[in-house]
């Protein structure tokens, strides 16, 4: 495992100018519903955050890697702009680029796991990734999950659901039942020993979301919701606070 240094282009309200400015090998956040290559979306805007990495720009097309299953795809220059410059993706403003990657060093992978779990639990907690206070409204992983959960007998709308049984329940669940496996891996025992059975709860939820089973998904994610207390307090334990 490598720690990388890279630049970050922040191109405000205009895309770079040309080819070369984009570059090689640059990751950036493009709004998922506006990737026409992908069969499943209509191209419309839906605010859900994906990062691709360009490869090669040319007059007429992108050349782009998409970790969604999409190898080598392209876009017209046009269609790839619009889903770079959505204005409903959250996590960075339009037209934001990550390139020039440099290696600085090699870094162990347990190491590195555990450098992480202070982070972990602070997100956990309601936290950010660093020690500044946080936002206003912010919650905790438990809290937020109860939220949802209240939320679903009275009905979803169609963008919720969709991101729920479409992506979120899905990779959710494939990410604590490797937050279990490495856990374990770093000395966090009681805290895998959480996510596990946390995962098996959470994939669990995705057929109750897509055959409507509303209070099924509901009674589910209400037992997640009960465990999240516990992961932070295991995961605060193994840091040491």
């Amino acid at each position: 495992m490598s720690a990388h240094q890279w630049r970050r282009c922040d191109g405000g309200h205009q895309p770079p100018a040309t080819s070369q400015q984009v570059g090689t090998s640059a990751g950036r956040p493009v709004d998922i519903g506006l990737l026409l290559h992908q069969p499943w979306f209509a191209g419309e805007a839906n605010g859900s955050d994906h990062w691709v990495v360009v490869l090669d720009v040319d007059d007429e097309r992108v050349l782009f890697h998409d970790p969604d299953g999409f190898p080598f795809a392209t876009l017209p220059i046009g269609a790839f702009a619009a889903a770079w410059n959505s204005q409903l993706v959250e996590c960075a403003g339009p037209f934001t680029m990550r390139s020039e990657f440099r290696r600085v060093r090699r870094v162990d992978v347990p190491a590195a796991l555990r450098s992480s779990l202070p982070t972990a639990q602070r997100w956990l907690a309601g936290g950010g990734q660093d020690e500044r206070p946080a936002p206003r409204g912010a919650l905790g992983a438990g809290a937020a999950v109860e939220r949802l959960a209240a939320h679903v007998p009275a009905g979803l709308d169609d963008r919720t659901r969709g991101h729920l049984a479409g992506f979120a329940v899905r990779v959710g669940a494939r990410r604590l039942s490797d937050a279990s496996l490495w856990l374990a891996e770093v000395g966090a025992p009681d805290a895998a020993e959480i996510a596990g059975p946390q995962a098996r709860l959470l994939g669990s939820v995705q057929y109750s979301l897509v055959a409507g089973a509303a209070q099924a998904a509901a009674a589910t994610l209400q037992q997640l919701a009960a465990t999240y207390d516990d992961l932070c307090d295991a995961v605060a334990a193994a840091c040491g606070t």
